[in-house]
């Protein structure tokens, strides 16, 4: 019995093996799930991709990226910028949020030959005030001002959170000293009805 035991774990171990290997995530060429690859050409185009879905890496070879026509609002950070062969990149038909999260897509269309086109189609989606402008031809100054700047907001909740935490521990100082007052006082009264109570008895001895 023991015989028949012992392989059936080495298969089990070997099965978990392979499910655990970092190759069982991308395919043997390193081609996402998400896309299909064929030689240098990486097509993930209408896969309804976000931004937190998307690959976090490519095949370093890849010549050509499709990423168009999905639900991308802006591109992680340094994307790109190992992909030295990479000669196009399709990216239209995406709601693009130009905010401070469009600065690094921005900074590599701008990094483009001067020929390159792949950027005509790449439009703003939001805010508002610059829905439908091209990206490459967005001003920093007025990415900024349209950034949502959460560590100002981080930093006045904490400015009311610390009002708040101050206004409590001053409550709490204000109610012990009035509770120390009223049993200072309470002691005070205790300790005089003990000593008249004792006087008392004492004068009705004699």
């Amino acid at each position: 019995m023991m015989r028949g035991f012992l392989p059936c774990v080495t298969q089990l171990l070997g099965l978990l093996l392979l499910l655990l290997t970092p190759g069982r995530v991308e395919g043997s060429s390193g081609c996402p799930l998400s896309c299909s690859c064929h030689g240098g050409q990486v097509d993930c185009s209408s896969r309804s991709l976000t931004t937190s879905s998307l690959p976090s890496h490519f095949p370093p070879a890849s010549i050509e990226l499709r990423l168009h026509d999905n639900q991308l609002t802006t591109l992680p950070n340094g994307l790109l910028d190992s992909l030295s062969s990479l000669r196009s990149v399709s990216l239209h038909g995406n709601p693009w949020a130009c905010d401070c999260g469009v600065l690094y897509l921005r900074s590599w269309l701008l990094k483009q030959p001067v020929d390159y086109v792949g950027h005509s189609n790449v439009t703003c989606s939001s805010p508002p005030g610059l829905r439908g402008r091209l990206v490459v031809y967005l001003a920093e100054e007025e990415v900024l001002e349209s950034c949502h700047y959460w560590y100002c907001d981080l930093a006045l909740a904490s400015q009311v959170f610390l009002f708040v935490f101050v206004a409590v521990q001053v409550g709490l100082l204000g109610a012990m000293v009035v509770f120390l007052r009223r049993f200072e006082r309470l002691s005070r009264e205790a300790r005089r009805t003990t000593e008249e109570s004792f006087a008392g008895g004492v004068g009705a001895y004699e």
